[in-house]
């Protein structure tokens, strides 16, 4: 016996009606920029006031859903009364209908495949509430219906909550090297440099009087395979916002000569030349994780003499305001990136304190914190994978919430989990 469906038009209605944003001035405004993938709750939000054409109407419970892009999964629950871009169709739940379960069946991978298989158009692909009404899930109760909500409603909030402690993280380290960088580990007095004030008592000395920048290998030159060999290389993609990503290695075909010029060492600071200005100067420390690895051409390595400059000192100071204020200056820009030569960074001015110890207590400090943040990226892996997985099953009716052992998922074992 094939078993009872319902269609997402059977769960809610598509209410799509227009008003001009000068009639409702003051009103909340939401555009897919107030939308997050993958959260159920709005990121901030705008005005009507400072908007033009039409716009949708919505009211709390409403589910408002992205159709550009379907793939971005952006779909939230109103928690009040506004308008909205026409991007994100009104969904309002039928009477007797969760609305929180709603939001979570138009996060389902399963609903987002469905999404994209009825997009249209090639620069700009949307779906339709004519597509998107037809897809099918199980004929949950009312009451599992809640129960449902419920349970990825509990572990949504335990991921905000993480990422509300991430954030905080990250303020508080970039707060931690305003002030160290500006005063110190005593608080001493300042003095203006070009690119902020730092300790008065810190020299100023271009970063190729205490370290060596390695360029990288160019891909595409050919040479006789006896005097080659193949190595992985390091690109711009393995670099993820100052973090290390080998989830896909290239390789690279050099002289075997030339290994030594492009190889990268143990404590070499990795940055890439170029990306969006927020980006510009962030880099890694490179710890061997592969044994023989090469960069290229568009990823430096910085190799500090030890003796003067730490190469987590450096990775810290060109990450903080001063640093930069020094690659925005410098630095070759466009619309939205900015890049720079190897040139430019030989002569970044380094800030050097008057002690190695001093600069070891600094990356100390910092790196405590950066642990700390690291912890609960951590946990949020965890929990953007039950999520995910939950959110799956649970609406496709592979598992049902009454097989669960909830109790392995009270509030307060997910809530430990993303504090």
């Amino acid at each position: 016996m094939t078993a009872a469906k319902l269609s997402l038009s059977d769960l809610c209605d598509f209410v799509g009606v227009q008003v001009d944003p000068t009639s409702r001035a003051d009103d909340v405004y939401v555009g897919l920029e107030h939308v997050a993938s993958g959260r159920f709750v709005r990121t901030s939000a705008g005005f009507a006031r400072d908007v033009q054409s039409s716009k949708y109407a919505f009211q709390p419970g409403d589910v408002l859903y992205g159709k550009l892009r379907p793939y971005l999964d952006k779909a939230i629950l109103a928690d009040d009364t506004g308008i909205c871009t026409t991007e994100l169709l009104v969904l309002r739940p039928k009477d007797g209908v969760d609305p929180r379960f709603v939001v979570g069946i138009v996060h389902a991978p399963s609903f987002v495949e469905h999404a994209v298989a009825g997009t249209t158009g090639v620069q700009h692909p949307r779906t339709s509430w004519n597509h998107i009404r037809d897809f099918e899930l199980p004929a949950f109760e009312p009451e599992e219906q809640t129960k449902i909500a419920n349970l990825l409603w509990e572990i949504h909030h335990a991921i905000s909550a993480n990422q509300a402690t991430l954030e905080a993280g990250t303020d508080l380290k970039r707060a931690a090297m305003r002030t160290l960088f500006t005063c110190g580990l005593k608080g001493e007095a300042q003095k203006e440099t070009e690119f902020g004030l730092v300790p008065e008592s810190w020299d100023e000395i271009p970063l190729d009087e205490c370290a060596t920048v390695q360029t990288g290998a160019t891909k595409g030159r050919r040479f006789a395979d006896a005097e080659t060999i193949e190595l992985p290389y390091l690109r711009v993609a393995n670099v993820q916002d100052g973090h290390l990503d080998l989830t896909e290695i290239k390789k690279i075909r050099i002289r075997r000569s030339e290994v030594d010029r492009y190889r990268l060492l143990i404590g070499d600071v990795v940055l890439t030349e170029g990306g969006d200005f927020d980006k510009l100067g962030r880099g890694f420390i490179w710890r061997g994780e592969i044994e023989l690895c090469v960069h290229q051409n568009h990823i430096f390595a910085v190799r500090p003499d030890r003796q003067r400059l730490l190469p987590e000192f450096f990775a810290y100071l060109a990450q903080s305001g001063y640093g930069k204020a020094y690659f925005l200056k410098v630095a070759h820009k466009t619309t939205n990136l900015a890049s720079i030569n190897s040139t430019k960074l030989k002569a970044f001015p380094v800030l050097i304190p008057p002690t190695i110890d001093e600069q070891r207590e600094i990356v100390a400090i910092l790196d405590a914190i950066d642990r700390k943040i690291d912890l609960h990226k951590r946990k949020r892996t965890v929990l953007d994978e039950l999520f995910k997985s939950l959110l799956h099953k649970l609406i496709t009716g592979e598992i049902r919430v009454g097989d669960l052992d909830l109790s392995a998922l009270g509030t307060s074992e997910v809530a430990e989990v993303a504090a």
